[in-house]
């Protein structure tokens, strides 16, 4: 074994899109993640020979590249994966540009990356590849990210997390810190997926859209609002009250309906994205039983309900 990793995926309770003008965000890191294991080949050529295979065990993606200058000379499937090659091998090119010895024995290689997680449920097959691949390059993740998918960098944090963390960017810089939060009412916290996998980049780009001074605005109270949530956390009503507000806050930036207003105008809890709007997981609350709160989302053709306690790691 050349080197082998697992990381967290990750969840943002609160501080979407404002994360990236510095409040300070809330992020959950899952117990569903990505493995990575690097083993020498015995192939005589030098190539890197990449598989990255689905929760199920299943190969969806394969590719090889010449280890002497990185140079993809195989793939597996049509343009889709041509695409998922490209930017695999922009992360492998930026990785040894930061580290020169990084890949550069030229000794064959096979990669095996696998997900814990669907891949379309938007956990962070990203984040957790970059902080993966950064630690196999001994490079610093934030700056792989920033010139690769760009973004705040919480996910990266996220992705070695021990539990819940307060993440903020400050004068150009990631800081972050354990967060106590442990809601006595963590049994009636759930996550919803709605099955539109979304684009972060987009998401974001859609939200500078606004004014910068308008969105400065409710910077001080989303920072307020994440500390209290992660403080006072013996309430489920107080919780609803502060998950509603925040979403509201949200709302009178990105100008975009409210997730519950969309799919869930009758139900009885609060409903709240995570992360860029439109997609992916919604934390729902329910002060009813898991039976009778899976029914209401079937109903709706909603089939994905997980609980708090089996998908978010905890200290």
């Amino acid at each position: 074994m050349v080197f082998s990793m697992r990381t967290n995926g990750k969840l943002l309770l609160t501080g979407e899109y404002f994360v990236t003008e510095g409040a300070v965000a809330l992020t959950l890191p899952t117990r569903l993640g990505q493995k990575i294991e690097v083993k020498a080949s015995d192939v005589k050529e030098a190539v890197l020979n990449w598989k990255s295979y689905t929760k199920d065990d299943q190969i969806w993606f394969e590719a090889n590249f010449n280890l002497a200058d990185l140079a993809l000379q195989s793939i597996d499937g049509g343009s889709d994966k041509e695409a998922v090659a490209n930017t695999l091998q922009n992360i492998l090119k930026q990785a040894q540009q930061m580290n020169p010895s990084f890949l550069s024995s030229g000794d064959a290689l096979d990669v095996k990356c696998q997900l814990e997680f669907d891949r379309n449920w938007g956990l962070g097959s990203s984040s957790t590849l970059i902080t993966m691949i950064a630690s196999w390059a001994a490079i610093d993740p934030f700056e792989l990210l920033h010139k690769t998918f760009g973004g705040s960098g919480y996910d990266i944090v996220a992705a070695t997390a021990e539990g819940p963390t307060l993440f903020q960017k400050f004068n150009g810089n990631n800081r972050w810190e354990p967060s106590g939060f442990d809601p006595v009412f963590k049994h009636q916290l759930y996550f919803v997926y709605l099955g539109k996998k979304q684009n972060t980049r987009e998401a974001v780009v859609h939200y500078m859209i606004t004014a910068p001074e308008e969105r400065e605005k409710p910077l001080p109270r989303i920072t307020q609002i994440t500390h209290d949530i992660a403080q006072y956390t013996n309430n489920l009503a107080d919780f609803d009250a502060l998950l509603e507000e925040h979403e509201s806050l949200v709302q009178s930036i990105i100008k975009q309906p409210k997730a519950k207003e969309v799919y869930f105008s009758d139900y009885w809890g609060a409903v709240k994205s995570l992360g860029g709007w439109g997609g992916d997981f919604v934390l729902v609350t329910s002060d009813k039983s898991y039976e009778e709160t899976a029914a209401y989302f079937n109903k709706k053709g909603f089939d994905t309900l997980l609980s708090y306690e089996d998908l978010i790691k905890m200290n």
